[in-house]
């Protein structure tokens, strides 16, 4: 019968068929029509998702593109037209008023410093008149006419330690002999100077030279000295200098408020790590208001019992990124966790890039959520930069007049918009950073000494991240860990005011006498006197 069915129905005629025949007909046709539109539909929904899913790759590549060939400031061009800071300008006039003469927000102003540090040696050239064109003159004086600032290249010699050496004749027909007292050296038998050992350590980890361009320097000035030495004077350093960093630790923890960052390092000979594997270099900043310090500390694991380590004994406020390894540790231990805006920020930054590169719609003249967000996220920033010179209380009372109705504007947005912006695209991964890190973001209007931004640390990490590129990896973890002390005496040297090669010269030529805990103490970064 089915046979007769499929012949009849191939040569399209339904003639001697019952009615159940062509009902059984038209209801396998029907069936067929919704196979084939699921099909369609299912088709559909996959080039939908297909579409989706090329310009979220699309969005990334120009993303990519963007942070290779572009500049690298966060300054958008479209942000003048959504945002200008004269009102902020007046919102903080509004505030003064309403305040007496001596709580009044705006500190005065700073005459601004023209002309060369007085700390600079001077020499005085006098331009003299000649005899014939001063003849006859009442009297001759003279006026400062110009400053120029002079550079004396480096120079390299040799010292050379003569002892002195006395005979004497003692009683027993023997000679005695008592020999002039010798210099002590921080790394007992080496032929390089503290200066040299200084200028080596600073030229690296202040301004980034690898020790392959500093050997290439040194031979021009007459001072052939090997890379592997400079390497391993570095690395031998690393238990002269540990005691004072040590002590520095202990002073660091003793404050309220800390900044805390992390990246990555390549070290090459790390034992249960592949060399291609992630390492880490954390950095802690802060301590008391006055004795500030950076310290960095090389580990290969990126776990939460690092940060437990590191932050042993300390019980005041916390400032990081949305990294978890932090949440444990703050818990415990009782620490305050305050969140970082910028962050936040470049993320939306990264977004609104991304579109700005694709041409639309900002061609049209019509602004991103991400632009939006922004412009909501700077009206913060100018607050922070009007009231940056405030006392801690009315920094505060500023960010509660201020800040906070603005975050209050935020956040309702950032709810709003988050299912509005395609899942997974950058625009969607900002507002949901900033919706999920909120609670930890907006802590910095509670006390007037925290800040917006982890921006201190940053700045920090920025001197290791510049090096990176210069030296690449580091082969050992004695290297990455000596590495880490060095950075940390040259960043706590420019947090206090102190030049870093000037800092390192001092300690490295009193810490081998420094035999007791007050000595060590007086070389610690905040007992120098600061440079003006």
């Amino acid at each position: 019968m089915q046979s007769a069915i499929k012949k009849q129905q191939k040569q399209g005629s339904y003639e001697g068929l019952s009615a159940s025949q062509l009902l059984a007909i038209l209801a396998e046709k029907d069936d067929l029509l919704q196979v084939h539109q699921k099909h369609l539909g299912d088709k559909d929904h996959i080039i939908l998702e297909q579409g989706k899913r090329i310009d979220l790759l699309e969005e990334y590549l120009r993303l990519a593109a963007v942070q290779k060939f572009g500049v690298s400031s966060e300054k958008l061009a479209f942000q003048s037209d959504l945002f200008d800071e004269a009102e902020i300008e007046v919102t903080l006039s509004e505030l003064e008023e309403q305040l007496p003469e001596e709580d009044r927000i705006r500190p005065k102003k700073k005459k601004r410093k023209r002309g060369f540090s007085d700390k600079l040696p001077r020499v005085k050239i006098h331009l003299t008149l000649t005899d014939e064109e001063k003849e006859g003159a009442i009297k001759t004086f003279f006026t400062k006419v110009k400053e120029e600032l002079e550079f004396i290249p480096a120079q390299v010699k040799v010292l050379e330690y003569w002892q002195e050496k006395a005979v004497f004749n003692n009683n027993n027909g023997e000679d005695l002999i008592v020999a002039a007292q010798r210099p002590v050296h921080p790394l007992g038998k080496c032929f390089a100077s503290p200066t040299l050992l200084a200028y080596i350590i600073a030229s690296k980890y202040a301004d980034g030279l690898p020790l392959y361009r500093l050997e290439g320097m040194l031979k021009r000035y007459g001072g052939d000295i090997s890379r592997s030495n400079m390497a391993n004077w570095i690395i031998r350093l690393q238990d002269t200098f540990q005691p004072l960093i040590n002590l520095i630790r202990e002073v660091q923890l003793e404050g309220n408020y800390l900044q805390a960052d992390e990246t990555r390092i390549q070290v090459l000979k790390e034992t249960g790590k592949t060399a291609q594997s992630d390492k880490w270099m954390w950095v802690i900043r802060g301590g008391p208001p006055d004795k500030q310090s950076v310290l960095f500390e090389y580990d290969p694991s990126r776990a939460g019992a690092v940060a437990e380590r590191l932050l042993d004994g300390f019980g005041g406020v916390l400032q990081a990124d949305g990294y978890s390894g932090y949440s444990k540790v703050c818990r415990s231990a009782g620490i305050t966790r305050i969140g970082c805006f910028d962050h936040a920020r470049r993320k939306f930054v990264e977004a609104s890039r991304a579109a700005e590169a694709k041409g639309t719609p900002k061609k049209a003249g019509q602004p991103t959520k991400a632009d939006v967000a922004l412009n909501k996220i700077r009206r913060l920033y100018a607050i922070e930069k009007s009231i940056k010179d405030l006392e801690h209380d009315k920094k505060k009372q500023a960010r509660q007049k201020l800040s906070v109705p603005m975050l209050e504007d935020l956040k309702p947005w950032l709810e709003k918009n988050v299912s509005r912006v395609p899942k997974d695209s950058l625009t969607h991964k900002a507002i949901n950073y900033t919706l999920n890190q909120w609670e930890y973001l907006i802590g910095y209007c509670e006390d007037g000494q925290l800040n917006i931004s982890n921006a201190l640390a940053e700045n920090a990490i920025r001197p290791f991240a510049v090096g990176r590129r210069a030296w690449l990896f580091a082969d050992t973890s004695h290297g990455a860990r000596a590495s880490a002390t060095c950075y940390s005496l040259v960043e706590s040297a420019k947090a206090n005011g102190l030049e870093p090669y000037a800092y390192l010269h001092h300690v490295l030529a009193h810490i081998a006498a420094a035999d007791t805990l007050e000595k060590l103490e007086a070389l610690l970064p905040w007992n120098l006197e600061a440079e003006g």
